[in-house]
């Protein structure tokens, strides 16, 4: 298969994954609270619960990947959820709601490090760059497509609609699963795993660079959820003003992204990945506080022109950041256990996903103004974090190499492409150890269309 048809397969199953999740999502709390008779409130508790009780499930994706291929991961992940979202209509109750929701949960939770494993596997260079922009701008399109045909198929009738929908999804995730299946993978000979079993998270926990550009990500994560926990809160309550308005922000920053995100992306390859993700944390940053300037504003059309400059200012901060993070990421870890490593670096987006409507509502609820400028010295930390952290990146990562671009094939090793260790050497075992083995790079797991933001942000929620 040409690369081309690899990459049409691929973006096909994005999009049509993206658009029956698009359909459901914004459904998920009203569609159990209408088929249980449970409270909202007591539905979000058990949804909650099932999705943290679900990243147990994030270390052992690292390990099938690293076992057994990032495609088989991908298309278990998507054939799981569709299974759960098969049996929606016969949940009635709150045992049977948290199991099915934490079904989908462990499909969640595999998502990120599968599927930017795979990412790596079928494009290299900057075309991995351009593969993950068309990703995140597709996916964006498919989701906001998705919640129209939703809301179409809520004005017929409700209650057949609700049914329609969640099979609607689970016949998406099983074509998407069909399509990702069908995308031919180089394996090693005879199956052999990448790394000597028990071996694989001691690599990772050696690798500090990429342990720190982990920790690092998790104030950028935090900002990053704002869209969905803090600004419709911020926005109507702190700013007085009326509800549709966040609507119209979130069509400028999903509108955004959809249009501008390959472009963007497109440019940037020319420029160094990580001074990049630096410039799209400090575009947040500014965002911020923008956003906290407004709640001196009087009022009018200075406070709406503010906030839709502010939002404008996210968006823009999030087209420099999403696609290049991920790139980095994909980068800067070696070939022998992108599972792994790739498993723990989305728990940076796993972790305030599950802790930002807490954090950020009680911030919002100490100081409104408080809360952006927090978010903002955030962002900032990771910033300068990112750029002291350059020197010690692979040069892979942090720039696309020169070497001839493929996609759809095994990706060549590119010079530099093993992460580096405690002290800035190889975080993997020398030639003829039991890591040995071709470098490659290792993709972000949880950039903005990573799944744990997902779950937080319902526009990007799957």
């Amino acid at each position: 298969m040409t690369g081309r048809g690899v990459q049409a397969r691929y973006m096909a199953a994005m999009v049509i994954d993206a658009t029956g999740s698009g359909m459901y999502l914004p459904l998920s709390l009203i569609y159990f609270q209408h088929s249980t008779g449970l409270s909202v409130g007591r539905v979000g508790a058990i949804v909650s619960a099932a999705a943290v009780l679900g990243l147990i499930a994030n270390p052992l994706t690292g390990v099938l990947v690293d076992r057994f291929g990032a495609r088989a991961v991908v298309v278990g992940g998507y054939l799981l959820r569709a299974a759960a979202f098969a049996c929606y209509p016969l949940v009635d109750s709150a045992g049977p709601l948290f199991l099915a929701v934490l079904v989908v949960a462990f499909g969640d939770v595999s998502f990120s490090p599968s599927v930017h494993s795979l990412v790596a596997e079928i494009a290299s260079g900057s075309a991995r760059d351009r593969l993950i922009a068309a990703q995140r701008s597709l996916r964006n399109a498919g989701l906001g497509a998705g919640g129209l045909l939703a809301g179409a198929a809520l004005t017929v009738q409700a209650d057949r609609a609700f049914t329609v929908i969640v099979l609607t999804s689970a016949v998406a995730f099983t074509i998407a699963a069909g399509l990702i299946r069908a995308i031919p993978v180089h394996r090693r000979p005879g199956g052999t795993p990448r790394t000597t079993p028990g071996r694989g998270y001691r690599l990772v926990a050696r690798n500090r660079p990429f342990l720190a550009l982990t920790l690092l990500n998790v104030p950028t994560a935090f900002g990053y959820m704002v869209l969905a926990v803090s600004l419709p809160v911020y926005v109507t309550l702190h700013l007085g003003q009326p509800a549709s308005l966040v609507g119209a922000l979130y069509a400028v920053n999903t509108i955004g992204i959809a249009v501008a995100q390959i472009p963007v992306t497109r440019a940037l390859t020319r420029f160094r990945r990580s001074r990049a993700v630096a410039a799209g944390a400090g575009v947040f940053g500014l965002s911020f506080v923008s956003f906290a300037v407004l709640g001196a504003t009087a009022g009018g059309a200075v406070l709406l022109a503010g906030v839709f400059a502010a939002t404008a200012l996210f968006t823009v901060g999030e087209l420099l950041h999403g696609a290049t993070a991920s790139a980095l990421v994909v980068n800067a870890a070696p070939e022998q256990t992108r599972g792994r490593h790739l498993a723990v670096y989305q728990l940076s987006w796993a972790v305030p996903g599950a802790l930002a409507p807490a954090v950020l509502t009680a911030l919002l609820s100490l100081s409104p103004t408080g809360m952006w400028l927090v978010l903002a010295a955030g962002v900032a930390v990771s910033a300068l974090g990112v750029l002291r952290l350059e020197p010690h990146l692979p040069p892979v990562a942090v720039r696309a190499p020169s070497t001839p671009e493929t996609t759809g094939g095994p990706t060549p090793a590119a010079p530099g492409d093993t992460a580096p260790g405690p002290h800035g050497g190889p975080a993997v075992d020398p030639p003829g150890g039991p890591a040995a083995g071709p470098p490659g790079g290792a993709p972000a797991a949880g950039s903005s269309d990573g799944r744990a933001a997902d779950l937080v942000r319902v526009r990007e929620s799957h």
